[in-house]
């Protein structure tokens, strides 16, 4: 009985002193802040050096307590096949560029409306398609109007009287004058009265021509139609000049430069582009979008343009200046902005950083980075993936700008 409680003793003090050396083993391994890793495959770590069991490469020495910090250690294979590339901020000028999708319009400045003076039947059309180009002084059309019948004979007798001194001299030069005047109001001109003066033959057609050029973008009236003073024949839309109008959100329109730079490029002209400037932002806010309406006038050299195009405006603020740092080298998400800062060969800690104005591939940091920080410019991706990898959470994760 002695021996058994002997070796039931011997047996615990055995164990005893076994797993007090394991956890001083384990208290070792927790002090060490360096462990090993394979820059191939990551996800293989271990307390001492060796080689990987994946690979068979041999394993590299990662200082955990820089991890810890919030930083991601890279060994100089990962950097080098990942591409990373690092460069010191500084100060440049960046300018505010918006680009918005827009589509070329008429310019109703530029458009008119051809009317009758007179009422009457219209016996003859010249233009009857939509698109024909209408030059100013070409024939529109021949109208059957008694009125305006009556008004010619009446000018030919007060001409005929006035050749044959039927009563005062001066009363009859102001008759004959009265009724050419009448003539030229209701749209006959100089050239028309003056053959009427030469031939004495009124005719029962009057033809009328075209005040003004442009493009026919409507035809109101047809032959047939009778025709009341006032009334449209066609409309004319003048394409010297065009407006490209595009819609901006509202919450966009603030940061909208109307006196920026403005230049107009067509899908349909590939290598051209248009200078132009911002004539219009209507304040009126369309409820069913939340945008507001932008027009932008260009001119139309060479009549490109047409009405229905397909349009991008891009427009670029005045130039600031302030740090900035090429687009790639921010990554976002629904937290925010964050670089990776350099902290050491190798070692990257994410910043949160305030953006401002962007353009020509870069963009303005407000907040977050001082002049002569070292960012990872090409490659934060593969950064970010390998913190997200080793500390299982976003680099953002608890981060306040």
């Amino acid at each position: 009985m002695r021996y058994y409680l002997i070796a039931v003793m011997g047996a615990f003090l055995l164990g005893a002193c076994q797993g007090k050396k394991k956890e001083q083993a384990s208290a070792i391994a927790m002090k060490s802040d360096t462990m090993y890793t394979c820059s191939m495959h990551p996800q293989v770590m271990q307390d001492r050096p060796g080689k990987c069991p994946i690979c068979g490469m041999r394993l590299i020495p990662v200082k955990m307590g820089m991890e810890q910090e919030g930083m991601v250690v890279l060994s100089d294979q990962q950097v080098r096949l990942g591409g990373i590339r690092v460069d010191t901020v500084g100060v440049g000028a960046v300018g505010d560029q918006m680009v918005l999708s827009g589509t070329v319009a008429v310019d109703e400045t530029h458009s008119a409306a051809v009317s009758a003076r007179i009422g009457g039947r219209i016996e003859k059309l010249y233009f009857k398609a939509a698109g024909e180009y209408l030059h100013k002084g070409d024939k529109l059309y021949d109208l059957y109007s008694e009125e305006l019948n009556n008004a010619k004979q009446e000018y030919l007798l007060a001409l005929d009287r006035v050749e044959n001194l039927e009563g005062g001299l001066v009363d009859l030069k102001q008759l004959a004058a009265a009724a050419r005047s009448k003539l030229l109001l209701w749209g006959i001109s100089e050239g028309q009265v003056a053959e009427l003066a030469r031939t004495r033959q009124a005719g029962n057609v009057t033809s009328f021509y075209s005040p003004a050029s442009g493009y026919i973008s409507t035809i109101v009236s047809h032959e047939g139609d009778y025709l009341s003073p006032g009334t449209v024949l066609v409309r004319l839309a003048d394409l010297s000049d065009v407006w490209v109008e595009a819609q901006v959100y509202t919450s966009q329109l603030s940061a909208l430069d109307q006196n920026g730079k403005t230049v107009v490029r067509f899908p349909d002209l590939p290598g051209k582009e248009f200078p132009a400037r911002i004539g219009l932002v209507n304040p009126e806010v369309d409820p069913a979008g939340r945008t507001n309406l932008v027009r932008v006038e260009l001119a139309n050299a060479g009549g490109l343009l047409r009405p229905g195009m397909a349009a991008e405006v891009t427009v670029t603020g005045r130039e600031q200046h302030s740090l900035t740092l090429p687009v790639e080298a921010v990554l976002h998400n629904p937290r925010g902005n964050v670089v990776w800062v350099a902290s050491g060969h190798n070692h990257f800690r994410p910043v949160m950083v305030s953006l401002g104005q962007e353009a020509d591939g870069r963009v303005a940091i407000r907040a977050g980075l001082k002049r002569g920080d070292v960012v990872v410019t090409q490659g934060a991706y593969l950064v970010n993936s390998e913190y997200a990898f080793k500390h299982g959470q976003d680099a953002m994760a608890g981060m306040k700008m």
